[in-house]
């Protein structure tokens, strides 16, 4: 056998933790291949369809939906994940059972203020971001309609953290891809019919349908195999300390919005100062970035999990280990993706999409170059909210956000979209590089104060 297979081998074969996280990622990796395929398939029919104006104002629309739901949400997936994780580590049924029951009221309200409030801020995003169409009646309904799927996700973070922390990852896996297979035939029967811009609103809105509501009838049965029959009994003063929740859940709900604001607000960024074709352009380079990205992000998922447990034990060798394996793995997978973009990217553009798309290809280039070096260290903040510091990526993501802002109102306007993408790709490389760097220390810093209590 070759030395470096051998190796590889021996590795999987010894290493528990990094064979369940690759098997874990694997169920993921295989649905959202194809659903990314779907996803790349339906982007290209319905840029066809649509062209680069509609597609902008498809881009601006989603957008400022999600943005609105992401304000009023706490990130309960992870709360799940952190809280839950250490009572079953525990074996504390029943204060697992308050903790998902603590979860789920919490985002049922929040759900519902968030649609309420895109319902009411539907006229003033219209016109802030959404450049000829503003005050268009008509748009501001189907940013309404579109608002649905605020409602449909009830309680799907709490539903995802549920599955992932149990480890139904084939579950998310299935969900994924009949979401994917689904939203990508409605927008190829829309593209064969000449379908108008309603009929495609609704395929990707049915999409989010199917991923909000799920999810969490597959946690609701699974719960009842993992806590004691009736959990939902459970009172909620077997909670843990209340103060260390409720800091853990505003954190993440102060990451999530300066996370929107930094890196997930781009079509509206590009709307405010250039226009829904700007967006279609931009929103095309994005699209195309995402497929290069898929196993990060099937990573990011199923580690997260893997990180919590070794810091709850202590099992600082564990960890390690873990951290510099999956990052080697994401080098080699980022490197490839920076290698295609710049050999075929022009060409998928041209080809696929259309000449009108062409314009965006620097774009692409600038943004998959940030995203790939970025991602090699993706655990980085998991890392740190596995230490219940969530506080100390806010703080740098803020920073950088905030400069990230204030240089768009002279970048983007002189620089169009090639300076959207530098000032995202330049915002994503230092802020993920500093969390990264204090995680690193504080896993040093614990070795010191609390050696291992189980060898690894």
């Amino acid at each position: 056998m070759n030395p470096i297979a051998a190796r590889i081998s021996r590795v999987l074969k010894e290493d528990t933790v990094l064979r369940r996280v690759l098997r874990n990622t694997s169920y993921l990796f295989s649905s959202q291949s194809a659903t990314t395929v779907f996803s790349f398939v339906q982007s290209i029919f319905a840029a066809r369809l649509l062209g680069v104006e509609l597609l902008g104002l498809l881009g601006i629309i989603t957008t400022f939906v999600t943005n609105v739901n992401q304000l009023f949400s706490f990130r309960m997936g992870e709360f799940i994940v952190r809280f839950m994780g250490k009572e079953l580590n525990d074996r504390n049924i029943d204060r697992a059972g308050a903790v998902v029951k603590a979860a789920a009221l919490t985002e049922g309200i929040t759900s519902i203020l968030a649609f309420v409030a895109l319902y009411l801020l539907a006229p003033l995003g219209v016109s802030l971001f959404a450049g000829a169409y503003a005050g268009d009646p008509t748009v501001i309904g189907l940013v309404r309609l579109f608002g649905l799927s605020i409602l449909a996700q009830l309680t799907s973070e709490t539903a995802n953290g549920i599955l992932q922390i149990t480890n139904h990852f084939r579950t998310q896996a299935a969900i994924n891809l009949i979401q994917g297979g689904v939203t990508a035939a409605l927008i190829l029967v829309a593209f064969l019919i000449k379908a108008d811009f309603l009929f495609v609103l609704w395929a990707y809105l049915i999409g989010k349908l199917i991923t909000g509501i799920a999810p969490i009838l597959m946690a609701v049965l699974y719960l009842n195999r993992h806590l004691k029959a009736g959990w939902w009994r459970a009172p909620l003063s077997q909670l843990p300390s209340f103060k260390d929740m409720a800091k853990f859940a505003v954190s993440t709900n102060l990451n999530g919005t300066v996370k929107m604001l930094a890196t997930g607000s781009e079509a509206l960024w590009v709307g405010l100062f250039l226009g829904t074709s700007a967006v279609g352009l931009y929103k095309v380079a994005l699209g195309i970035v995402s497929p290069f990205m898929l196993p990060v992000s099937a990573f990011l998922a199923t580690t997260f999990p893997e990180i919590t447990r070794s810091v709850v034990a202590k099992k600082w060798s564990e960890l390690k280990q873990l951290l510099k394996r999956v990052s080697l793995i994401s080098l080699a997978w980022s490197a490839v993706g920076l290698l295609g973009t710049l050999l075929l990217g022009r060409w998928v553009l041209s080809t696929f999409y259309g000449a009108d798309f062409v314009g965006g290809y620097s774009a692409l280039v600038i943004l998959i170059l940030g995203f790939g070096v970025s991602n090699i260290v993706f655990w980085n903040r998991s890392l740190l909210l596995a230490f219940t510091r969530p506080n100390t990526p806010l703080l740098i993501m803020a920073g950088s956000m905030v400069v990230k802002i204030i240089l768009s109102f002279a970048v983007i306007p002189a620089f169009g979209i090639n300076g959207a993408a530098a000032l995202l790709a330049g915002n994503l490389i230092l802020s993920v590089g500093a969390i990264a760097a204090i995680g690193l220390l504080l896993v040093r810093k614990s070795e010191k104060l609390e050696p291992e209590l189980v060898q690894s």
